[in-house]
């Protein structure tokens, strides 16, 4: 097996909270390689380019306000199943339903906001990875 990049988002939640060393430890620890990370604002067409799939949804606008109003930390991460791995690592989406140990069970719960805040993003597919990359690092894509 060959190793695998993805794309890892630490939410504004995650950036706010101040849990970049936590998460970033964790990603680390399990024994994924950073490659590159780049911490700043994301641009309105970063955010319609990422989350595309889910324009016209009712939850889309309250997402891209949410990813758009603060810092965020954008990371690629290579290793033998990183995309699996990282997204096990990550947790459920919904963070009431995440398990102990990982991220999300660890570090996030439901607030009584419009869109769920879950600290982080990880690519689904490679696919998915390839095509985030090219967003969020053009140069490296």
């Amino acid at each position: 097996m060959t190793a695998q990049r993805t794309l890892v988002l630490l939410k504004p939640d995650a950036v706010q909270r101040g849990l970049r060393g936590e998460i970033i430890r964790r990603l680390e620890t399990k024994g994924y390689e950073i490659l590159a990370l780049a911490q700043r604002t994301a641009t309105s067409e970063e955010l319609t380019a990422h989350y595309a799939e889910h324009e016209g949804k009712p939850f889309y606008p309250g997402l891209v306000e949410y990813m758009g109003a603060g810092p965020l930390v954008a990371i690629i991460a290579e290793g033998e199943s990183v995309i699996a791995g990282f997204r096990s690592l990550a947790g459920a989406t919904n963070p009431t339903e995440a398990m102990p140990g990982t991220i999300r069970g660890d570090l996030a719960r439901e607030w009584d906001l419009p869109v769920i805040q879950n600290l982080v993003h990880g690519s689904d597919s490679e696919e998915s990875a390839a095509r985030e990359i090219g967003i969020w690092f053009p140069e490296l894509g």
